[in-house]
This record gives C-alpha cells, sequence and structure tokens, in this order.
C-alpha cells in the first residue's frame, strides 16, 4: 500500500502530506488541503489555477526546460523536433521555425502510443508466442523423430549383419565340406599304403625262413615280387583351399546401407504482418502453401550485371585460375611456377613458387585461408609460405580442386594413361570417397581434356566442367548423378565450352562458356536461368565471394573482373 495512503484509501495533501486533499493546482500539478491551496496561491511569482480535487483536468507534466530551469516546456518546435519554452522562443534561436502547443504534440503523440500499444497486446506479441510455442513443439518431438531414424538405422544394420551371418556360415560349411573330402583322401591313401606295408612284412618273413631252412624244395619255387614293390603306391597330393578376401569397399557398403539426405536448414525472412489500420479483422494463420515454400529467393539476379573492378594479374600470356581470399583480395594462377595474391589495385600482396618448379594445374583457397595447389603427380598446401606436399598419387594425375563447406578437399583426377576419370574427396590426407560411374557402371566423366573444374553447390551436390564433353555434371554428395547440362537448349549455333565453375549462396551453378564470351547460370536443379556478358573476353577460371561477388579469370587478357550480378 502506498505510504501516504490509510486502510480506507484516503488521499491526502502532496504538500503537508497529513490531511487529506480538496484542491488541485493545474498549473503545478499538485493536491492541496485547504490550507496549503491558501499558502500556494499566495505565490505571486505564477498564476496558479486550483480547482476543486474532482472538477480537476487531466495535468500533463510539462518538461522542465534544459536552458532556463525556472521555465516550463509548454510549446513544441516542429523543426527542432523538441519542446520547448516561452522563452526559448522569444530568444529568437527558434526564429521562422513551425511552433505548435505541446499538448496538441503530446495528444497526437499519445494516440499514436496508444495504437502501438494495442497492436502490440493484441497482434504481433500473440503472434511471437504462437511461433514460441512451435519452435518449442517442434522441438519436443526431436526425440521421436531422430529416435525412428536410429532405429531404422539399426533395423538396417541388423539386415546387413544377418546377410553378411548367412555368407560366413555358408563359407564355413564350404570349408568343412573341403576338410571332410581332404581327410577322406588321405585315409583311403593310407590304407593303401599299409596294405602294401602288410604284404612287404609277409615277404620279408618267407625269405628269412626260406634262407634259414636251406630247403632246396622252397628255394627253387621263390618268386621274387621286389620289381612289383618298387612300384611305390601313389601319393596323394592336395592343396589346401585358400580365402581370398575382396577389399572391403566402403562407399560401396554405403551405399548398400543406404543413404541419409542432408539436415537442410534454412532461414526465411519472416512474414511481415499488415498494420492494424490495413487489418479489419483479427488476424488468421496462414496456411503454408507450395508456393510459400519455393518463395523467390533472397538475393534476386539482376537485369543487367555490371563490373565493379577490374584487375591486371601481370601474367604474360595465359591466366588459368582465380580463388577469392577475401572480397578485395584473389589468389592467381597462370602460364609459371607462380602463384600470386593480388587486391583489387592490381597490387601484388604475396607471390610464393611451387615446389617442384612446375606450373600449377589449380589452386583453392580452404576455410583457414590457407592456399592448396595440384601439380604433377602432388597435391599441396602452403601454410604460412611454408609448402608441404599432403598427397602424392600414383597413377594418377591431379587436375582441378576446391574447397568444401566441411573443409574437405575435391580433386577430378585422370589416370596416367589417360583412360579414366574420376573426383576423390580427401579429409586432410585421407581419401574419403572416389566418384567414377554411375548406377550402371558407366564412367560419369570423360576420360580426355585436361581441364575438370569443380565446385560443390550449398545442398552439396558436386558439380563439375567437363569441357572435353561440353557438359557439366552434376552429382549429389553420395555420387549418385543427378543431372548433365549441356548448354542452353535453344542454342544450336555455338557450341557448349564450359571451363571454369562456381556456386554462390543462392545455389546456383556458373560456368564459363570460354569460347563464346560469356557465363551461364543454372538453378541447383540445371535450370538456365540467364547469361552474363559484361563484355569478357575467353573466360575461364571462376569463384565468388562471400557477399556472392563473381570473379573471371580471362585467358588471353590475363585480367581479373568482379562482376555484381544478384
Amino acid at each position: 500500500m502506498h505510504p501516504r495512503r490509510s486502510a480506507q484509501e484516503v488521499l491526502l495533501c502532496d504538500l503537508c502530506e497529513t490531511v487529506p486533499l480538496q484542491s488541485h493546482c493545474e498549473l503545478c500539478n499538485i493536491n492541496l488541503c485547504v490550507n496549503c491551496a491558501g499558502k500556494h496561491v499566495s505565490d505571486s511569482s505564477k498564476r496558479h489555477k486550483v480547482v476543486p480535487f474532482l472538477h480537476r483536468k487531466s495535468t500533463p507534466n510539462y518538461p522542465k526546460c534544459p536552458k532556463h530551469a525556472d521555465k516550463q516546456c509548454e510549446m513544441y518546435c516542429e523543426k527542432c523536433d523538441i519542446p520547448v519554452c516561452i522563452t526559448c522562443i522569444t530568444s529568437g534561436k527558434h526564429k521562422g521555425h513551425d511552433i505548435s502547443d505541446v499538448l496538441e504534440k503530446l495528444s497526437a503523440k499519445a494516440e499514436s502510443l496508444q495504437k502501438d500499444l494495442e497492436e502490440l497486446e493484441s497482434r504481433i506479441y500473440p503472434r511471437y508466442e504462437e511461433m514460441a510455442s512451435d519452435v518449442q513443439t517442434e522441438k519436443s518431438e526431436l526425440e521421436t523423430k531422430y529416435g525412428k531414424l536410429t532405429t531404422a538405422a539399426d533395423q538396417q544394420g541388423e539386415a546387413l549383419h544377418r546377410e553378411v551371418t548367412a555368407i560366413v556360415n555358408q563359407r564355413k560349411s564350404d570349408i568343412q565340406e573341403m576338410k571332410n573330402k581332404h581327410l577322406s583322401t588321405l585315409n583311403k591313401n593310407t590304407e593303401e599304403i599299409t596294405q602294401k606295408m602288410a604284404e612287404l612284412k609277409q615277404i620279408i618273413s618267407d625269405l628269412k625262413s626260406i634262407l634259414k631252412s636251406n630247403d632246396v624244395s622252397l628255394t627253387s619255387t621263390y618268386k621274387s615280387r621286389n620289381g612289383e614293390f618298387r612300384q611305390l603306391p601313389p601319393k596323394v597330393r592336395v592343396t589346401l583351399p585358400s580365402l581370398s578376401p575382396q577389399k572391403i569397399n566402403t562407399e560401396k557398403l554405403r551405399e548398400m546401407f543406404g543413404s541419409l539426405s542432408p539436415l537442410s536448414i534454412n532461414t526465411e525472412h519472416g512474414d511481415t504482418m499488415k498494420s492494424a489500420e490495413a487489418v479489419s479483422s483479427p488476424p488468421v494463420k496462414p496456411m503454408k502453401s507450395a508456393e510459400a515454400v519455393s518463395s523467390p529467393p533472397v538475393k534476386p539476379l539482376l537485369d543487367e550485371p555490371r563490373i565493379t573492378d577490374t584487375i591486371d594479374t601481370g601474367y604474360r600470356h595465359r591466366l588459368y585460375s582465380v580463388s577469392c581470399l577475401s572480397e578485395d583480395q584473389v589468389w592467381t594462377c597462370g602460364d609459371n611456377e607462380t602463384m600470386n595474391l593480388l587486391n583489387l589495385q592490381s597490387k601484388l600482396l604475396t607471390s610464393i613458387k611451387t615446389k617442384s618448379g612446375d606450373t600449377p594445374t589449380d589452386i583453392a583457397v580452404t576455410r583457414d585461408g590457407d592456399l592448396v595447389y595440384t601439380d604433377s603427380n602432388n597435391i599441396n598446401l602452403i601454410k604460412n609460405k611454408q609448402i608441404q606436399t599432403v598427397i602424392t598419387l600414383q597413377g594418377w594425375r591431379p587436375l582441378n580442386v576446391c574447397n568444401t563447406s566441411s573443409d574437405d578437399l575435391l580433386v577430378t583426377m585422370i589416370s596416367d594413361d589417360r583412360e579414366q576419370s574420376k573426383v576423390v574427396r580427401y579429409s586432410g590426407s585421407t581419401e574419403k570417397q572416389s566418384i567414377q560411374f554411375d548406377d550402371q557402371g558407366r564412367p560419369l566423366y570423360s576420360s580426355g581434356g585436361l581441364y575438370k573444374y569443380l565446385s560443390e553447390n550449398r545442398n552439396l551436390d558436386i558439380c563439375v566442367a567437363d569441357w572435353s564433353v561440353s557438359a557439366v555434371v552434376v552429382v549429389n554428395q553420395s555420387g549418385k548423378l543427378r543431372f548433365r547440362y549441356t548448354g542452353h537448349p535453344s542454342n544450336t549455333e555455338q557450341s557448349f565450352d564450359p571451363r571454369g565453375i562456381t556456386t554462390d549462396s543462392q545455389s546456383h551453378i556458373l560456368t564459363a562458356d570460354y569460347n563464346n564470351h560469356r557465363i551461364h547460370i543454372l538453378d541447383q536443379d540445371g535450370q538456365f536461368l540467364r547469361y552474363i556478358h559484361c563484355d569478357l573476353d575467353t573466360p575461364w577460371g571462376l569463384c565468388v565471394d562471400i557477399r556472392d561477388n563473381l570473379f573471371v579469370a580471362e585467358r588471353f587478357t590475363a585480367k581479373v573482373k568482379k562482376i555484381q550480378y544478384l
């Protein structure tokens, strides 16, 4: 309870704080008893207006003027957007400014505040409560939903275990059967040898008896069988069977187990609620429609892409690759053994030569900002300007390289005999995945050509620009073919000539059409969206920075052009 109020809620005078109030001064906005009211009006410095308490008006609490301490701000300067007192106005500082009554301003503001309060309380806050409840419900269902996934994985594992156990038992049964046949053959051979040995013992005994007896008759009738026994019984040779276990293909095993689709987390722009004035009835929660799910991209394509910067890399004849270190620094490699880091003003910041002295085939920047490059049979990492060979291939030559969202490396490579091509995923120096054939065992990539630029899309698809067959080949993260893009279907006069390839935050796929001097933009499903021309000359290597600016390396001009297209 308020300290100045009794149990019966008697309101007291604001000055003496002991006697019940009877009056109210509208100028000073205080409550007064009879005695205090007389003393209050005796102050002639102000024009007090004392009225009975029940007849009081709702008097605003005028702000004190910060420049004139004894004055209240009863007016409002519209231009300066501040309350002012009479002295401020007469001083000339607000000359020519629109001045309004502060009470009118207060009334308008109060009305606006009241509307805001009503909208916050009745419409906006309930929607936030509803969203929070939806998220809480989704969280409460996580255990059940992910539990079903875990159960399905366990069931599939048990099924595979049963199949493996059945195969093992069959092999063990085959081994036992072979063992029994082997033993039976050896027993038969033993019996034959034992029988011959018994005959030999009997002959030896008979010969000893004849020689001891000196019997002419027995000696004359003896027939030698030594020739017969000189031919030894056949010796059985049995070659033990051997088990030749096949090397376990982990990727095939994972494929047999079944794939797990990636967790897709998309943060969509929240709906904008209509203002209270635009709504004549209480809001109804909209249904989620197919149209809402497939909302337009956050960053639409520009009608007219434009070049914002041009970098002269300084390579004499050819420029092949560009990779973004930041929004204003790019690594490049071209027709010699050096890899150069430049800024947008074409200033050379760092230059590093390959360890082998060979020309690098391709470059890529890791998530840590280190540089990876391929040359000869090696995949190399440059960290703090120190070069380390992390992978040396045998029988294969690395071509192009990209860094993934999980900080793995994807590398296209061709066999030394140039008969095979594949994409290999590395975690550090460990091979994690090899992608070479489709479900029918046919090669996914051509064996020809020494350029197969690649990029990982936001949906984890692996996109390869297979120049020698004029196609962009896209597989999912498990290596299954999703689609091939061979150029805009309406273009029958100019052959598609893909070289560099990159992807952006909208899952667009961008590839350089070298001989046609343009960039193709595709959506994540391979549908053609638009060309980028921008006066390009032999575009080759591509990359995008974190703000989706496109960097294009022109092969023969040796320039990198930065293009805004979103």
